[in-house]
């Protein structure tokens, strides 16, 4: 699955939630319809700039602070191969990253054993 699309059909998700049509989202908030419709489809990466995405994910109704406002910056660094800042701040977690990284890459991990996995941190 390409990254650029986790992020693009987020963001898409998000707009159609808030009724907007591409067109009418880009007139009320004054983007430019091509990049936006590029960014959904995955052709083009979210914007680098901090500010910039948080003016999308305020124009598209994410409440700053939700899951949902860490879900779209998580997916925005994903869709350009980074790692959220959060965790890179966070030292106990980078020290665990290469692990987790090593191990998801020599196994075959199904989904269920992703599901496991998360709702098993997620009670942490």
């Amino acid at each position: 699955m390409n990254p650029k699309t986790l992020f693009g059909d987020f963001f898409k998700e998000k707009r159609i939630e808030k009724g907007f049509t591409l067109r009418m989202f880009c007139k009320k908030f004054s983007f430019d319809p091509g990049n936006i419709s590029k960014m959904e489809r995955g052709l083009m990466n979210p914007p680098g700039s901090r500010e910039k995405l948080e003016k999308y994910a305020l124009c598209l109704g994410i409440e700053k602070g939700s899951d949902g406002w860490f879900e779209f910056f998580d997916r925005a660094a994903t869709c350009k191969g980074e790692i959220p800042t959060e965790i890179l701040e966070n030292d106990e977690l980078m020290k665990s990253l290469p692990l987790i990284f090593r191990t998801f890459r020599s196994k075959k991990i199904s989904k269920t054993v992703v599901a496991d996995l998360i709702e098993r941190i997620k009670e942490l």
